[in-house]
């Protein structure tokens, strides 16, 4: 059974950092996306930082320049540094991992959120 496990979150103070990370077990396929979703109360979810298996990377424009996402492949692991936060930045974040399954079939798993917690 696929378990993504994050850790990492809590509150800090504006201006402060915060080091997210998500552990994928349960299975040896190979992992092509991983990423952090984030959702604020009474809003949608939505992307904060993807990564595919070749180390590439894309942001939401709102944390380009102070957040930065890893992964360590060997360990199935996704990291998400937060530097210079925000308030706005304030929101449950959910890791997820696209697994192969096969030629041209993927399924997304995801971890049950971590709540981040930026005050004024």
């Amino acid at each position: 059974q696929v378990q993504l496990v994050e850790s990492g979150g809590g509150l800090v103070q504006a201006g402060g950092s915060l080091n997210l990370s998500c552990a994928v077990s349960g299975s040896s396929n190979p992992i092509n996306t991983m990423g952090w979703y984030r959702q604020a109360p009474g809003k949608q979810r939505e992307l904060v930082a993807a990564t595919t298996s070749a180390a590439s990377a894309n942001y939401a424009d709102s944390v380009k320049g102070r957040f930065t996402i890893s992964r360590h492949n060997a360990k199935n692991t996704v990291y998400l540094q937060m530097n210079s936060l925000k308030p706005e930045d304030t929101a449950v974040y959910y890791c997820y991992a696209s697994i192969v399954f096969g030629p041209m079939r993927t399924s997304n798993y995801w971890g049950v959120g971590t709540q981040v917690t930026v005050s004024s």
